[in-house]
Parts: C-alpha cells; structure tokens; sequence
C-alpha cells in the first residue's frame, strides 16, 4: 500500500501539477480513516491540506487566464478538439446522405465531404444529359479529354490542380444547362513504369528483367498497373472529380490498341511511316531510345566531375573540357590538330573536315591522316558548312556514327559510319583490341591516356557546354545508329500550323501560342520505336526470304499489318513466291505515340461510333505548359492527319507547381505532395515512412526526411477537398509557376468554416417553415442594404461568369471569396439581425429572409464548381422555391447578371452608410475603446441626414460594441470631447472619448494629421492657381481635384476644431 493521501479515482497526483482527474477546482478526498495509525493520519491531512491550496490557485490562475478573449479562445478550440470524436460514414454506398440531424457545431472536412460522390454517381449525374431524341441539348456541349495519368505512381499536387481547374469547368459548363462529358482515362507510361518495375525488382530480388523473361516481366507490370489504377481512381474520387466512369479509358485496352495498330499502318500507308537506320538518342541505363523531348541539357560552366549512372558512386568522371590532340598525316612528319569534348569518339573517326577556301589546308586536300591505334587511313574532305576557320585550328574530326552535325556530313560525303557502342554501353570491337568491352566513360579517361603515352595528346581546356540528360534515369545520352521507326513530321506539321492560323485552334496563355509555332515550324522527324517490353509491339514484320541476302535496316524488307493475315499477305506479295518467314519487330511504340491519339481513340476511333460523331472534337484540352510539344503538338498533328480535324478546340496551359520555396517538385528532395495527405492530414511520422514505399536508396531517404522536417515540422495539416481545389485555383493567375504553401491551403479550409458557419446562422433566421417565393427576383419592397447586397450578388456572379469565359480562376476565386466574406458574412448578415429580431415588422422579416436564402442559394452555386461538397452539404438544408424539385446543387442552374438585381444608387448610398461604419470603427480602435461607443454623425444636407437615419439600426448593429448613434446637422450638436474623422466634403464622424483617453497624446496625434492636411491642401491650391489651369487640365481631373480640395479643408477645419476642444478639456 502507497503512503500519502488516497483519492477517489485516477492516477496519484504529482505535487505542484493539477490533476484533471480530480473532482471540481477543490480536490474531495474520501477516507477510510482505520486504515491509518495517527502519524498517517497527519501526513495525510497535510497532503490534502497542501494539494486543496494547489488546487484552487491553479483554478484561480485558469480562470484569470480564460478571462481574457486570446485565451478563452484557445481553452474553448482545446475543448472542442478534444471533444472531437473521429467521424465515420454511416451511409450506404450510393445512398443520399441523411440530413435530418442538426448541423455539426463545427466544420469537418472528412464528414461534410463523405457520400455525397457515391450519391453523385449512384444519380448519373456524371453521364452527358442529352435530348429525349439522344441529342446534344440547345444549350451547346462541352468535352474534355482528362490528361491520363500514368500507373508509374500516385498522383501527385500537379495532378489535382488539373482535377480543380477541370472539374470546376465540366462543373460549371454542366450548371449552365449544356451537354458535358469528361473521360478518365490511364496511361500504360512504357519508360516510366518499365524503369520503376526493373529498379524495384533488382532492388528486392538482384534480378533483371531478362532473368526473369518477357512473360513474366509483363505479368508483374500488368498486376502494378492494376493497383495503381485502383489507387489514382480513389484518389481522382476524393478530389471530386465529376468523370464518366462508364467511359473510362486505358491506353493498352483493347480499343485504342486497335487504334495504335491502325494508325500504324496507316502512316505506313500514306507514307509517312518509314524504316532508317538513323541516329537516336539512346539511355545506357534505360537501355532504351528516346525522343528529343525527353532528353534535358545540363548546362555546364567549365570543367565538371560527375557521377555517371552505372558507375561506382565515388567514380567522377570530367565533363566541360575540350581536348586537343594530332592526326599524323600520312607519308609525312606532318600533323593536323582537331578538338573534341569527347575524347572516345576519335575510335569512330572517318574524315577530318576543313574549309575549302583555308589556305593552311589546301596543300592536305584529298590526302590520308592516320588513326594512330587503329588500322585506319582518315580521309581529309572540305565541307564548308560544318567548317568555321575562325574557330579553334580551323580543323574538325568526323564521327558520322555519334554526332548528329557529323552524321550530315557523312551523309554529304559518303563517310563510312562506324559504331563504337554496344546496348550498354560499351566498346564493341570497332573500337579496336584495347579499347573493345571498356565502359565508355573508361574509355574516355584510356583514350586520353593513349594519346599522351603516343606523344598526340595536345591541351584540354575549360569548355563552356551542354551535356544531355535522361530526363528519366538522370544517365548520360549517347547519339547512336540504330534502325528505327521513324514518323515524318514536316508535312504534318503545316498543316496544324495552317489550321491554327485559321482559328481552329486557340492556345493561352499567349505565351504558349508563341512556343507552339516555333516548335512546330522547326519539327524534326519522330522515332516512335523503343527497346522496351512495356507497351504497344510495332505491327512492322521483316519478311526473311529463303535464299537472298537482305539487310534488315533496310526497309524495303518490312511490311506492316493490322493483323498477321494481312501481313502475311503483303509478305508474300513482296517475295514474289519465295518461301518466306515474317518476324515480328521486337520494339514497341513511344508512349507518346498511343497519348497521341487520346482525344479520338477513347471515343471509339478507328470506328465511327456514337461517342466519336457526337463528342468529337472535344472542346478543350488542358494541361501543364511542359507537356505542350511532348503530348498535345502530337494530338494536334495525328488527329488533323487521321481524322481530318484539330482534335480540340482550345488549348489551356496551367503552371507547373513548386514547393514554397520555388523548387521542382522531388521525391529525394521530400516536397513532393499527396493531394490525400493534404485532405486528410498526415504527421510528420507518417511522411516519413511514406518515403520507404518508393525506389529511393538510404542516402535518398534521409535527405528526404531533412526536408519534410523543415517544410513540414507538424506534419500536414487536414485541410479538405474543397480547401485544396478553392486554393489550387486561387493561385492559378495565369504564371508558369505556382509556389505552393500548404499554410495557404489550410487557411482556405477556414473560408469553408466560414462558409458552415454563416448557413448554420442564417438557416437559424428562417423559419422552419420558411418556403422562398417561387422567383429570386426582388419585389421592390426590399430596404437599402437588401438591395445593396443584391446588387453586390449580381456583380459577382457577372464577374465569376466572365471569369470563368476567360479561364482566370484567380480572378473568379478572388470574386467569390470577397462576396462571401467581406459582403454576405461581414455586412449582411450582421446587418440583418436587427430586421429579424421580435421588434421587427413581419414584413421587414420577410423581405430580409427571401434576401438572405437568395444570397445563400446564389452564393453556394457560384461556389460549387470550385468547392463540390460543402456546397452540395449546405445547399441541400436550404429549403426549395415552390416548384423546385432540383435533386442536386449539381444540376441546378449557374446564377446569371439578372438586370432587376442591379442597384447602383442603393450601391452608392450604402457604400457612404458603410464608410461611416468603418470610420467609426478606425475611431473607436485608434482611441482603444471596447465598449459604450457613442458615435455622431454630422451631415449637412437633409439627404444625407434622411439615407443615416434610416440606417442607425444598421451602423450600430455593425459598429462593435456601439451604444448609440445619432445623427446631428451642426458642430453645436456634437458634445465637447470628441474625436473626429472626415468621411466627405459634408460628412464627419465624431466619436465621444471624453475622460477615456490622454488629452496630451490626442493632440499631438491630432496636430500631425493637420500638418499633413495642411501640406496636401498646399501642393492643391498651388496646381489649381497654376496658369492655363482650366485649359490645361482635363475637366474630369479638375472635378476629382476640387472634390479632394474641399475634403481637406473639412479636414484641416475638424481637425483645428478638435484641437481646441481637447485644449478645452484640459
């Protein structure tokens, strides 16, 4: 048994701490006295004695602490928050939520957004409204093809400001009464996925693909697509995403792989498809080619030691260095000096090229150098293009087979192409015995080494330059001759630049529009072939004919068939009754190639299907600026040639995102972002070990981990769907970068407590059998700030219409967030209380009631393409209009400018009402009074009396803490004491702040304001006195300058008057 003082329950309380288990503010101990000897007995009615004291000042210390407003505030949020019990969704799957309860005391993102997008589907709310006839409706229609994701990974941040700015459009074009339909879809992403899928099994097994065979390999990728794909769809369902699943497409299904077969075929066919064994861009790591695209250029300063991928991470190799080194001329001592950045490509040498008109040459023209460790006579050829005699000695090495200029000028010369590289990057037995199977980066460092042991070796210099990147692997690119197929792109490409010009197409930003025209005007040809085993197989068969020698570069040899019967046929007809066999390509198509024919094949192209002459074209594709000439150039230039139309009509760009601090988004840098993390909320911890579910090495992770502590010290907060998408729109101004902070997000989840809040409120001032008026429009019995607020209503729907039109959806959030906020929940609302309350005439009720649902039912519709849920939540506890059986605030009509809305004069009135509003609350602040306030309005004219009177109840309701206000004609009615603002020429606001304030400290305050006042006023009356004022200054500026002029001297006026009244007080 423990010694000290037994209490009724919970744990034994540390001395000096409160117990929170201890009942009331005065600790009740009950005691089975028998059980203690007296001494016992002592020491426990000194414990309790002594803890009772502790009690109560901790007690008295909480209370004094909660009696100021900071900290009362932060005790009822630790309540409420501790309160809060973890919501669960009770509603069936499909089933509408149950609404009957009271609204929650509290916004909850994770309630309020629960069920509503089963319900919203379960509806078909998501399918294309058409006519009874299966028509587009009258209003028009509007289609989008979503950007499919790829099944590499999750999305991420980028994903979900395509999903705000998407939806928020399909949203609102399908309020707007018009036939809409946008298509998910899935991208098979050949390099990423392959890449992700090899990294991870020889990171978990020391396996390669090929350990493990084709069959196998494709088997593990098709099980990762599956469960990423159930992973993006959750998450394109949590951010709201309004799709038409019955739709939803994938580019390796069986439809639109029959499209990537007939559009094969058919650029073969029209001869647009060829075979060549040209230079491509080859990834060692990859082991794959790529296209220009996907191959980023390292821009280096000087000499640079680099980690290459595929090499010990402590080897650094030197890149930025250009060396120089002698060809012996053959049968002379003679030597001629070339330089290179890349040392190793003097083993594929076939020429040596100068100017024709070099006098330092002439004598060498058509004669040999000589490769000093191969067998190789090196011709020596003039060619003036590729030459500059101002540049370096006037001398250039040719290496057709690793050098896109030098393969021009072997094709120009007839240069053998020798190719130095095997798949993975290593020597093969061009490059001679003692180079042959070195890696290419070691061959560099020994063919340097030769050259000085060969006495050849000359210089190296720093050599500002560009290195070229995979974008995917981070690898080095090699240019190598590889037979490929190649796409002819020129002729394409005019045509979509006719088209455009025409106005088929608009591209925005304007800056975009500029890119696309010079991307496509200097288009090269596309190899759309890759060593892969991911992704659509070439339909290319090389025809092996029984007893002839054939090259199978060549591609005479080839035919393309839709199926094997029809290439079978082709063959035959090509052997010319020889015994054949075909061989089907092993590649498989670019990525690219199959996204390219998204917006056309996912409605049932090559077929003409329903979908394809109904939504085809669609009506905008949207996406990130990056992927302008990676994905959309190539919709545009496939969909004109193979369909005979621009496969959209509109073109949006939107900005990449970065962290906060401007970064690129990086999984090894720790700030890439799950849109899920920042709706629901994760810690820190649990980032963390997020970080252990991808590819990244030990290092990696704890870089990671260093920055997510920095940006994330708490975690992430749980800010909502609806917080995000009103936030991912809100930065998107129109800019090629967005730096987000998720503490701006997180202030967007407190606009939707406001939003809760304000309805929770307001549904309190109807009556429960409240039932608006069939029509929204006013009755002309409304009072000033009923059609003040009406009018504020009318011009934000007017400016998130216009804003919507022109895709500004800063500008549109901006509109709907100030008429929330600063209008409806500031003024309104307020203002309407006293127009509720029992005093009020039923009438007077009334009218304020149908104001207010009118602005909660507009106000929430305006805000729903942006903010599905907690609109959908809110909107659906509103009562209906007679009449009015709209299932969902989905398919109700977007607000329109309504003319018997507009009220310029109550806007103009009600402004004045409310600028005496603010300066008596900048009065009572600048004095610090909280409580009693006596304000006094002094007018001069008996309009400006009559607009006040009318509104004491207003300007005291929205005045905090105001007591009284009155309107008064004269100074002589204002009492002595008081301080005093000027509003106008004929309107001052004077505040009561006798025996409250230090006369001294208001004087002083009082005498700067009038210096001032007095300066302004001079620099006027000095510009009005000037000559030929009248006939100089426009009559617009004269009028603003003589309104600001009398304004100063009421000013300068009240203010000397307030001087000498404190004077007098003193």
């Amino acid at each position: 048994m423990s010694e000290g003082p037994v209490t009724s329950g919970g744990p034994t309380p540390t001395p000096g701490v409160p117990n929170p288990n201890s009942k009331s503010a005065g600790i009740v101990l009950e005691v089975d006295l028998t059980l203690f000897d007296l001494d016992e007995i002592s020491i426990a009615k000194k414990e309790a004695k002594r803890l009772e004291k502790e009690s109560k000042l901790a007690a008295k210390v909480t209370k004094v602490a909660a009696a100021t407003p900071a900290a009362a505030k932060k005790v009822k949020a630790e309540k409420e928050k501790q309160e809060e019990a973890p919501f669960v969704n009770t509603t069936p799957k499909g089933e509408k939520k149950d609404l009957a309860q009271p609204m929650a005391s509290g916004y909850n993102p994770i309630a309020v957004e629960s069920a509503w997008y089963d319900w919203w589907e379960a509806q078909g709310l998501f399918v294309p409204q058409l006519t009874p006839e299966g028509g587009v409706k009258p209003e028009g229609q509007f289609v989008i093809s979503f950007p499919p994701p790829n099944v590499t990974g999750s999305l991420h941040i980028g994903h979900a400001l395509t999903v705000a700015i998407q939806d928020s459009l399909i949203r609102w074009n399908r309020m707007m009464g018009k036939t809409t339909l946008w298509v998910p879809g899935f991208d098979h992403a050949g390099i990423s996925t392959q890449s992700v899928l090899e990294r991870r099994l020889y990171k978990s097994t020391g396996q390669t693909r090929h350990d493990i065979g084709r069959e196998k390999f494709l088997e593990s990728a098709q099980e990762w697509k599956d469960d990423y794909q159930k992973r993006i769809t959750q998450q394109l369902r949590r951010l709201g995403a309004s799709f038409d699943w019955s739709r939803v497409a994938y580019t390796m299904n069986e439809n639109l792989s029959k499209a990537v077969v007939e559009t094969f075929c058919r650029l073969h066919e029209d001869g647009v498809m060829y075979r060549a064994n040209r230079l491509v861009n080859w990834c060692v790591r990859l082991n794959t080619t790529l296209s220009n695209l996907e191959v980023d250029q390292k821009q280096l300063t000087g000499r640079t030691l680099l980690n290459v991928p595929g090499y010990d991470e402590k080897e650094k190799f030197e890149f930025g260095v250009i060396t120089s080194f002698a060809y012996a001329i053959e049968g002379s001592d003679e030597k001629i000096i070339v330089a290179t950045t890349r040392p190793e490509t003097m083993l594929g040498d076939t020429a040596i090229a100068v100017h024709p008109d070099d006098p330092r040459y002439k004598h060498l023209h058509g004669k040999f150098a000589v490769h000093p460790f191969l067998e190789r006579r090196i011709p020596i050829i003039t060619d003036a293009i590729i030459v500059d005699m101002d540049f370096g000695t006037g001398a250039v090495k040719i290496t057709p087979a690793h050098d896109p200029n030098d393969y021009e000028v072997g094709i120009r010369h007839n240069l053998p192409f020798i190719n130095l590289l095997n798949d993975d990057g290593t020597f093969n037995s061009n490059a001679g015995e003692k180079f042959k199977g070195m890696k290419r980066f070691h061959a560099r460092v020994a063919v340097v080494k030769a050259l000085k042991d060969a006495g050849l070796y000359v210089e190296a210099k720093d050599n500002p330059m560009q290195i070229p990147i995979c974008n995917k692997s981070g690898d080095v690119i090699e240019q190598i001759l590889k037979p490929q197929w190649w796409v002819n792109c020129k002729p394409l490409a005019e045509e979509v630049i006719k088209r455009t010009k025409a106005g088929e197409l608009d591209i925005s930003p304007k800056q975009s529009e500029n890119e696309w025209y010079r991307w496509l005007e200097g288009l090269q040809d596309w190899c759309v072939s890759r060593q892969l085993w991911w992704g659509h197989r070439c339909p290319a068969y090389f025809v092996r004919i029984e007893g002839q020698e054939q090259d199978t570069t060549d591609g005479k040899w080839w035919v393309v068939g839709r199926n094997q019967e029809e290439a079978a046929s082709r063959a035959k007809k090509l052997a010319g009754g020889a015994k054949f066999t075909l061989e089907q390509d092993e590649d498989v198509l670019d990525t690219w190639f199959s996204s390219g024919l998204w917006p056309f094949s996912i409605m049932g192209w090559p077929q003409e299907t329903f979908d394809l002459k109904t939504f085809y074209p669609t009506s905008l594709l949207e996406t990130g600026w990056d992927i302008l000439f990676f994905w959309v150039a190539r919709m545009a230039l496939l969909g004109v040639h193979l369909t005979g139309k621009m496969p959209f009509k509109e073109v949006l760009c939107h900005a990449m995102i970065r962290d906060a601090h401007g970064r690129k988004m990086s999984k090894s840098l720790g700030n890439v972002v799950d849109p899920i993390d920042v709706i629901q909320g994760l810690s820190l911890e649990d980032l963390h070990q997020k970080l252990y579910e991808g590819n990244l090495d030990e290092r990696e992770i704890n870089k990671a981990k260093a920055g997510q502590k920095k940006d994330f010290p708490k975690g992430i907060p749980q800010c909502g769907t609806d917080a995000l998408r009103f936030a991912l729109c809100a930065y998107s101004g129109g800019g090629r970068d967005i730096n987000l902070e998720i503490l701006r997000v997180e202030g967007y989840r407190k606009f939707c407590n406001k939003i809760f809040n304000a309805t929770k409120f307001a549904m309190l001032k109807l009556d429960a059998d409240f039932v608006p008026q069939s029509s929204a429009r006013p009755t002309g019995n409304e009072g000033l700030v009923e059609r003040w607020i009406l009018h504020k209503l009318n011009i934000a729907t007017h400016e998130i219409n216009r804003q919507f039109e022109e895709r500004n959806f800063m500008a549109l959030t901006t509109a709907a967030y100030n008429f929330w906020l600063y209008e409806l929940c500031d003024v309104y609302i307020e203002a309407m209380k006293p127009m509720t309350d029992a005093s009020a005439s039923p009438a007077m009720r009334r009218s304020a009631q149908e104001t207010l649902y009118t602005c909660l039912d507009h106000g929430l519709r305006l805000l729903h393409p942006i903010m599905p849920f907690v609109t959908e939540e809110l909107w659906q506890r509103l009562p209906r209009r007679q009449g009015d059986s709209t299932p969902s605030i989905m398919v109700s009509s977007y607000p329109m400018f309504d003319k018997a809305f507009v009220s310029e004069d109550a806007e103009r009135d009600f402004d004045l009402v409310f600028s005496v509003i603010k300066t008596g609350r900048s009065l009572a602040a600048s004095y610090n009074l909280q409580s009693d306030i006596q304000l006094f309005i002094r007018v001069q004219s008996d309009n400006e009396a009559t607009l006040f009177e009318s509104q004491i109840p207003t300007i005291v309701t929205l005045t905090k803490n105001c007591k009284t206000a009155k309107v008064v004609r004269t100074l002589d009615d204002v009492p002595a004491g008081c301080g005093s603002a000027v509003i106008s020429p004929t309107v001052v606001v004077d505040l009561l702040v006798r025996g409250l304030v230090d006369l001294d400290v208001e004087i002083m305050k009082c005498q700067k304001k009038l210096d001032l006042a007095r300066l302004s006023l001079d620099k006027i009356r000095k510009l009005e006195a000037q000559p030929n004022y009248e006939e100089t200054i426009p009559p617009n500026v004269r009028m603003a300058n003589e309104e600001k002029r009398m304004t100063l001297e009421t000013d300068v006026t009240t203010l000397e008057t307030s001087i000498q009244m404190f004077e007098k007080l003193k």
